[in-house]
């Protein structure tokens, strides 16, 4: 029985309910009446529900799907500006005992060369991103309880935090593992972390204990309800996920916002971020296999609902997709994308030698950070390594609140600036630091709080004369 506010995962995601939302969609994707009042109760930027949004993906009237484009982008554009957030991920161990089948560090596969970075290994990749210039990353391990203890995982976040060099430091951590006991992540909250992430990968039962047939990840009520425990132990900025072609996107699609829902009913609050990754090439993986793939049309149009539906979170694409695809997504939906990004364990310090390949899928965008970042001023958005809000305790329904009620913007606007300008100071391309310096100038004019502008102005002299990290 569907129930919002349980906390048992075959209740807040109730296979009847998403097949009665499917089979309701089906039936009113040419509703004409009923698909402009969504949109018309959409403009009010409070999101739709799951049921509303299975609608919008359903139809294919050409006309309401411009009008949904047209609506996301208003909702982007109001909430988060031309702002796009830059992170990178990193590899800590591929050792892994699941056997996830799209996978390539399951247990079984033998040709794929296992590796742990040390402290002294992460020192090392560190600083490597750092003198790239990022300053958040999100770490990504295997499930092994003996390679991967979450002593280990702490220790690493330890020593991350640790490391000044030159200008360089990362001031987010977000963390990406299996998921765990309250007890646990109690300690990554200690930790400091900035989002608990986790992806459900697909929330079809069934489907969901095919693709993990052994190891821990094969319970499928443990997993979906790791962000119960996660905020129960008091973090409460977390990550949602599906990797489309596992299964029919319209399910996961309908699962991933009944999540939502159930994080808002349960906790006050919903997801920090929702990422959308899809299958790619891997080691031991041929994604032509999994026969749910998705095109790149239905790919932005998931993006574009998702923005309508949940216009407070933020959505994640990774350097899964190329630069193509992101820069169509950058317009409709996504506010966070990764950069100079490596998916091997390691490889930033140094590049990996083909006969030592651990990474756990092939990158389409292989671009340099810089180039990235480029590539964003040239389109007018602004690249943000900003993470004053982690770092001032505006997390959860403290962030929330100040999304909904517009006032984030005061704060926002000006940390990007100031934090674009730490990157072109100290590790931009002669290129890139002009069109960045023209940016800064025509963005300053936006800022419609006359004190606000004032302060970051003269922030800005002084990060150009050696000072960093000011935030608002």
């Amino acid at each position: 029985m569907y129930n919002v506010d349980s906390n048992r995962a075959e209740e807040f995601i109730d296979q009847e309910e998403i097949l009665s939302t499917l089979k309701y969609a089906e039936e009113n994707k040419n509703n004409r009446t009923l698909i402009d009042s969504i949109l018309e109760r959409a403009k009010n930027r409070k999101g739709i529900s799951h049921r509303e949004a299975a609608v919008l993906l359903e139809c294919d009237l050409e006309d309401e799907l411009q009008k949904m484009y047209e609506l996301a982008k208003e909702i982007k554009q109001n909430f988060y500006g031309n702002r796009i957030v830059m992170f990178a991920p990193l590899y800590l161990s591929n050792y892994c005992i699941n056997g996830c089948v799209y996978c390539p560090y399951h247990l079984k596969n033998k040709h794929i060369a296992r590796k742990k970075l040390s402290q002294e290994d992460i020192r090392r990749e560190v600083i490597a991103l750092q003198d790239m210039g990022h300053k958040r990353l999100a770490l990504e391990a295997g499930e092994d309880p003996i390679n991967n203890p979450i002593e280990y995982i702490l220790e690493s976040i330890n020593t991350i935090y640790s490391i000044q060099h030159k200008n360089g430091a990362i001031r987010r951590v977000n963390v990406n593992i299996a998921a765990t006991t309250v007890e646990d992540y109690r300690k990554l909250k200690e930790a400091g972390i900035g989002t608990y992430i986790l992806f459900q990968e697909t929330y079809h039962k069934d489907n969901y204990e095919k693709l993990h047939p052994t190891g821990p990840k094969h319970n499928y009520a443990y997993h979906t309800e790791a962000m119960d425990r996660a905020m129960e132990a008091g973090i409460d900025d977390v990550g949602l996920g599906v990797l489309y072609g596992l299964n029919n996107y319209r399910y996961d699609f309908a699962g991933i916002l009944m999540h939502a829902e159930h994080l808002e009913a349960a906790f006050g609050v919903g997801p920090h971020t929702i990422s959308v990754p899809r299958i790619r090439p891997a080691e031991d993986i041929d994604p032509t296999e999994f026969t749910n793939s998705i095109s790149d049309e239905i790919f932005e149009k998931i993006v574009a609902i998702l923005r309508i539906a949940v216009p407070y979170t933020g959505i994640i694409v990774s350097t899964r997709e190329s630069q193509k695809s992101r820069e169509k997504v950058l317009k409709i939906g996504v506010s966070q994308i990764s950069g100079g990004s490596k998916t091997s364990v390691g490889g930033y310090a140094v590049p990996e030698p083909e006969e030592e390949k651990s990474n756990q899928f092939d990158v389409e965008d292989t671009r340099s950070l810089d180039e990235i970042v480029n590539w964003l001023l040239t389109m007018g958005y602004i690249p943000s390594f900003c993470t004053a809000c982690y770092r001032e305790g505006r997390t959860g329904d403290r962030f929330m609140a100040l999304v909904k009620s517009g006032q984030i913007a005061n704060c926002c606007q000006p940390n990007a600036l100031m934090t674009l300008k730490e990157y072109l100071e100290d590790y931009a391309s002669p290129d890139t630091q002009l069109q960045g310096e023209t940016l800064i100038r025509q963005e300053l004019e936006h800022i419609t709080n006359e004190k606000v502008k004032t302060i970051a102005k003269e922030h800005l002299v002084k990060i150009a004369e050696g000072k960093r990290d000011f935030r608002f």
